[in-house]
């Protein structure tokens, strides 16, 4: 489940505004403004080129900006981006590991590679695998692990400096439903260490698992912002679908209900009030009740999350 927000009063992990992007005829960004609150997991959802991992690049430090401002950690992106870069993490898509060396060996590694003492990358190593339930593998050659276990200990590596700041870019994408789990298993470890994460993804239900908030990109720019409840109600209140028996006369269970007729889908759709769609439902089953009708399925039904990224990013023109 998303975590709880910190205090208002803390500063943001990351202030972007106006942050523009061209690469030849091509506007990546096109004036970004983009907050995340420290201690959260802030997730960014697109489709292919909106400029997801382009804001990412411009914010871990490895892309200059050709317009706008952006503060990360504290540290202005392009004044200084040196601290910029002692304060983050990142995960890429490709992951960053020698399959040739062991897991605890890549770990050592990336500590040394960040100035770490031996002494010191060695006890994080080991701090890092046992925290992401790898001690067991820590000895194996990379090239033997699971796509999880890969990625796990991808993010481990990525947690070598105890950043305030880590970005993960698409850090599921290949994986079975078991690796994507352990993946989400260990975002979650990592926010309750006190580590901020700015996830990017194009899958909803991560986001829906895992986001205090989203933004939603399309063409370089945010086409919407908040949490995955407000998102959903955009697109309208929860409704409770009925459908009666087979061979039943949809128009007396319309009428108990106070509902529309769907014929072609055999149903009864009832919008749900501003109570919820729990209440609707507690009011259809004694309406139904009351009315000595028996249906064959009841369902509450809320927006997805699917549904408004569709709506959202649908292309300019395309009915919504």
């Amino acid at each position: 489940m998303p975590h709880l927000a910190p205090p208002s009063s803390a500063p943001p992990a990351v202030r972007a505004r106006g942050l523009t992007k061209r690469y030849g005829d091509t506007l990546a960004l096109d004036g970004l403004d983009l907050v995340v609150a420290a201690g959260t997991v802030h997730a960014v959802l697109g489709p292919n080129g909106a400029g997801k991992s382009t804001a990412v690049n411009v914010l871990a430090t490895l892309t200059r900006c050709d317009g706008g401002e952006a503060l990360v950690a504290g540290h202005d992106v392009r004044r200084a981006p040196h601290d910029v870069r002692r304060a983050i993490g990142l995960v890429g898509q490709a992951a960053a590991l020698d399959e040739v060396l062991h897991g605890r060996e890549n770990l050592v590694m990336f500590g040394r590679l960040h100035d770490l003492p031996r002494r010191l990358a060695e006890a994080r190593a080991e701090e890092l695998l046992a925290a992401f339930g790898l001690l067991d593998a820590a000895d194996r050659k990379v090239s033997t692990y699971s796509g999880g276990m890969r990625r796990r200990l991808d993010i481990a590596a990525g947690l070598i400096r105890r950043p305030e700041l880590l970005f993960l870019d698409e850090p599921t994408t290949g994986l079975d439903p078991r690796g994507r789990n352990e993946v989400w298993r260990a975002v979650r470890q990592v926010v309750a260490r006190g580590t901020t994460v700015l996830l990017t993804t194009q899958y909803l239900d991560e986001a829906d698992q895992l986001a205090d908030r989203i933004t939603v990109m399309g063409a370089g720019r945010v086409v919407a912002e908040g949490t995955s409840g407000e998102l959903k109600s955009r697109l309208g209140a929860d409704r409770v679908i009925v459908t009666p028996a087979a061979d039943a006369d949809l128009a007396p269970v319309a009428a108990a209900v106070g509902g529309l007729v769907n014929p072609d889908q055999h149903r009864v759709t009832v919008e749900a009030g501003p109570a919820g769609g729990t209440a609707a439902l507690v009011s259809v089953v004694r309406a139904l009740d009351g009315a000595g009708l028996a249906v064959a399925d009841l369902q509450l039904r809320r927006p997805t999350l699917d549904e408004v990224f569709l709506h959202l990013t649908a292309p300019e023109g395309a009915a919504r």
